[in-house]
């Protein structure tokens, strides 16, 4: 990726220096800008990572896009392992296997935010001298004055920082957000949903191969909760129980190690006996909470502006978040290149973004219904055989919506969210009481599709 230099001054400082921080980084120091970022964690090296919270990331089209855009998918291309497909457990024990997409292409990737994070940084650090600051934490602004207050954590010292202007890449729960929506610069909601997470983990097997199918993310839909596990490069997969946060069936009712214990067995026997360390890294592992954020506006003039999860967190369950924020950097740069000043610079990035993230908030909700729920369900799992097919019959017109944000970062996600309710409805007509493809009218399916979708970009070859 060449870029020029940015027409607006810097320097420029980035609280949070995960994948988003680090991307941004690496960005705007290819436009020639200072950059400085801030990190509350202490610098991990090229140790391992954290565990028992987020270790794995999926890694689809928009994120590979933005990495290759970023000239860093190379570096960790020998870090991912691809999964092909969703590798349903069901409760009868048995097992079925539902690609992603109808093409050898179509496949997501398991890859450890640590390892990305890693080579984020270091190639934001070859574009030149780039000032990490660990350990210092954000703990304030004043918008008055232009002066954000971070805390070195080492020593106790409270810095100035000038906002000139500061970038809020802290995630879900962004300091610089809520001092924001505390002051009434913008508006902020943060929803959060009743179910929350726990991180375990299925080791090789014992001659240090996968235990389970490698190539699959593996799901264990059970209604109101799942677990599903993804794999690593070493062989293990990182599991994750999916559970409401209070009643009958929740994490407050897990109480005691034998609660968990037989939990787990009941409900996942073939993961739990692959877990032998299961209830230990259950109680030992934090609870991860999970929400939405909304915000009416981005930015404060021209001296801070959120990007990423600061600004629009979602819900895991579409396998979007960093892809999207990724998206975000490489939109922020474009808008950048543009603008000659920060406040069009974020007004353009807010106008550019905000309808896009809105629609793949609503369709990572859904999502979670889907995963937990319907993926066991015969007549969705007809729908989506019905989805494929008809994509191969009308390459051009029908995408499935899943494949749609997964697969085509040309597609924005709400030209995807469009599209999709459209053929959804599509795919209920053609279903109503049948049971196979066999039934399906293709005829009345093609003059659908002709009337009701528009040509997406080139012609491309048929499945």
């Amino acid at each position: 990726m060449n870029a020029s230099a940015a027409a607006v001054p810097g320097p420029v400082g980035i609280v949070g220096a995960g994948p988003t921080g680090a991307l941004l980084a690496l960005l705007l120091r290819r436009r020639g800008l200072d950059v400085t970022l801030y990190e509350s964690r202490p610098d991990p090296g090229d140790g391992p990572g954290e565990s028992g919270r987020s270790i794995n990331l999926a890694l689809a089209d928009r994120g590979i896009h933005a990495l290759r855009e970023a000239g860093v998918f190379g570096d960790i291309a020998g870090d991912l392992v691809a999964m092909r497909g969703r590798l349903v457990h069901h409760r009868d024990g048995t097992r079925s296997m539902q690609p992603y997409g109808s093409r050898p292409s179509e496949v997501i990737y398991s890859v450890s935010r640590h390892r990305l994070n890693q080579a984020l940084l270091r190639a934001a650090a070859g574009e030149g001298p780039l000032d990490i600051r660990f350990e210092h934490r954000l703990e304030g602004a004043d918008f008055d004055a232009g002066v954000a207050h971070v805390r070195d954590m080492r020593g106790g010292r409270m810095l100035r920082v000038p906002m000139r202007p500061l970038l809020a890449a802290d995630g879900g729960g962004s300091t610089l957000r809520r001092r924001m929506a505390a002051l009434g610069l913008i508006g902020a909601e943060e929803v959060d949903l009743d179910h929350a997470y726990k991180e375990l983990s299925i080791p090789p097997d014992p001659a240090g191969g996968y235990a389970l199918e490698q190539e699959a993310l593996h799901i264990w839909p059970r209604g109101n909760f799942m677990l599903i596990a993804l794999p690593n490069v070493d062989a293990s997969f990182t599991a994750t129980l999916f559970l409401p946060r209070r009643g009958e069936v929740s994490f407050e009712a897990l109480d005691s190690s034998t609660a968990i214990d037989e939990f787990l067995r009941a409900q996942f026997p073939d993961a739990h006996a692959l877990m032998p360390d299961c209830v230990s890294e259950f109680r030992r592992h934090s609870i991860g909470f999970l929400g939405t954020v909304f915000a009416s506006r981005w930015h404060a003039g021209g001296m801070a502006a959120l990007v990423g999860d600061a600004a629009h967190a979602i819900v895991p369950f579409h396998g979007q978040g960093m892809n999207c924020c990724f998206e975000d950097c490489l939109e922020f740069d474009a808008c950048l290149r543009r603008a000659a000043s920060w406040e069009t610079v974020f007004v353009e990035f807010h106008a550019a973004r905000k309808p896009n993230t809105d629609a793949i908030a609503a369709m990572a909700l859904e999502n979670y219904l889907e995963m937990r729920e319907r993926v066991a369900d015969p007549g969705f799992r007809l729908q989506q055989t019905l989805a494929l097919e008809l994509e191969r019959r009308h390459p051009r017109r029908f995408i499935p919506r899943y494949s749609m944000v997964m697969f085509h970062h040309e597609i924005p996600y709400r030209d995807a969210q469009r599209r999709g309710a459209i053929q959804a409805r599509l795919l209920a007509d053609l279903t109503a009481g049948a049971t196979s493809l066999a039934q399906v009218d293709y005829e009345r399916a093609a003059a659908r599709i002709i009337r009701d979708l528009s040509p997406l970009g080139p012609d491309r070859d048929p499945a």
